[in-house]
């Protein structure tokens, strides 16, 4: 599940690195101070920019060679190319330990260095000095677990931050994503409703409960809190996506169209949003407009496998059967290993009454994926029609063993046992058959007009 994160901007020290990157180039005189050389390495260490951090590190050292911030800041790009192990020499060598950032940086490159015994420590020794800060404190240290993916140790120390200020929303946000990340939704569902309580206008905190509730399937709850989070911003796309997402699952394809158009405006994606576009017109089985989307997005990408299955799809649907085989197969060369498209593939064939080569689609297609009740009774059904009784009887028991409330199976069966002289079998499967539905001895009847007068179904 996405997450809408914020990300620091750049403010002042976008000045300060244009006047260093001027007195580089010879442009202008300069002297900098510790704070700005700090500001100037902590800008390129956030761009990624590590041959600059160390260039801009070595001036700094040079103007003020004993300073421990600009020691640390060193190990901090040690810490950032993958060297933990001169990262934590440095840092070990400061004296004065007891600097926050400091001990911050040996947390993580303990973490790193799988010290996690050392790093823990540290932590609870910050956590214990007990301040008015300590929720500050506990999030600082939760982030630094947060990135090494240790979702279990962040919450712990989240919650015990939250027990210190239960209003400090940053800190609730991180909390909220560590239950979910600990699938433990309904508590991460609890903390965004307490940020919404003390800021109704947190549009994060809607967004993030809309994609709580759609993880959750309760998607009226998941379109309440997308459209407060469109009344605070209307030029959220992220939560117009979602919603328009909503939608196609609440079945509201015309709503769901309107609102994808309403995404399409504001992104530079159209070529995907016409797929969803598409598949709505699909959904109303207006083939042709879904066609005419599907093509939109096919010709801003050639290989494009989603648009080529759904023009086949639509063309299945309306029975032009060898046009559909014509994208099936274009979508196969992209992606060989789609199993829906090599049943498509297969249902074509049979349109044609081509059953041969369905036959054989349909088995590439069981190859890929076993797991395709539908399917196995397609290949039962072609097996049937060539009286191949054996392999009907096989692929039919294959198909109810993956969903026995696969419509019609039971009579299949028992239809395959009566054409192959297994009587008591057939007896057997059609009983159950008429207990499901008291049709199903006419429908019999039909597949097999011999048994009329056999006395079967007095039996």
């Amino acid at each position: 599940m996405s997450r809408k994160l914020l990300f620091p901007v750049d403010d002042e020290s976008s000045d300060i690195v244009k006047r260093y990157e001027q007195f580089l180039s010879g442009a202008a005189p300069g002297y900098f101070d510790v704070e700005e050389l700090e500001s100037i390495v902590e800008f390129y260490l956030r761009k990624g920019r590590t041959k600059e951090c160390t260039k801009a590190l070595d001036l700094g050292l040079q103007l003020h060679p004993n300073n421990t911030a600009l020691k640390t800041k060193r190990a901090k790009i040690y810490l950032a190319t993958g060297d933990e192990l001169k990262a934590f020499r440095i840092l070990d060598k400061l004296a004065d330990t007891s600097d926050y950032e400091v001990v911050l940086l040996k947390i993580e490159v303990l973490l790193k260095l799988e010290r996690t015994k050392e790093a823990r420590i540290l932590a609870d020794k910050l956590i214990a000095e007990e301040s008015d800060d300590t929720d500050n404190v506990c999030l600082d240290i939760a982030f630094i677990y947060l990135g090494q993916g240790d979702y279990m140790t962040a919450l712990h120390l989240l919650e015990k931050g939250d027990k210190y200020n239960n209003q400090n929303i940053e800190l609730m946000y991180e909390l909220a994503f560590c239950y979910e990340q600990n699938d433990d939704f309904a508590k991460a569902i609890v903390v965004n409703n307490r940020i919404i309580s003390i800021d109704p206008f947190a549009n994060e905190a809607w967004f993030n409960l809309g994609q709580l509730y759609f993880a959750l399937q309760e998607f009226p709850k998941a379109l309440e809190a997308y459209d407060f989070s469109l009344a605070i911003d209307e030029n959220d796309s992220l939560s117009c996506i979602q919603k328009g997402h909503v939608l196609f699952q609440l079945d509201q394809f015309e709503q769901a169209i309107e609102t994808y158009q309403e995404y399409k405006k504001m992104t530079s994606y159209g070529w995907q949003t016409d797929i969803f576009i598409a598949e709505c017109y699909e959904k109303l089985e207006r083939y042709e407009e879904s066609i005419s989307y599907y093509r939109l997005s096919l010709d801003a990408h050639a290989d494009n496998y989603d648009a080529l299955t759904g023009i086949g799809i639509c063309l299945l649907e309306q029975e032009q059967f060898a046009e559909s085989m014509t994208y099936i197969r274009r979508a196969l060369v992209i992606n060989e290993d789609a199993a829906d498209s090599w049943v498509y593939l297969a249902e074509g064939y049979v349109g044609l009454n081509d059953l041969d080569n369905a036959l054989v689609a349909y088995i590439k297609a069981i190859a890929i994926d076993p797991d395709q009740p539908d399917t196995l009774m397609a290949i039962a059904n072609i097996c049937l029609e060539r009286a191949e009784y054996d392999l009907a009887i096989k692929y039919y028991l294959a198909a109810e063993e993956l969903d026995e409330n696969l419509e019609f199976i039971k009579l299949f069966i028992s239809v395959a046992y009566y054409k192959h002289g297994n009587m008591d079998r057939a007896l057997v499967y059609l009983r159950k058959a008429i207990d499901e539905n008291d049709t199903t001895a006419a429908l019999f009847l039909e597949l097999c007009p011999e048994a009329i007068g056999s006395g079967l179904l007095e039996e």
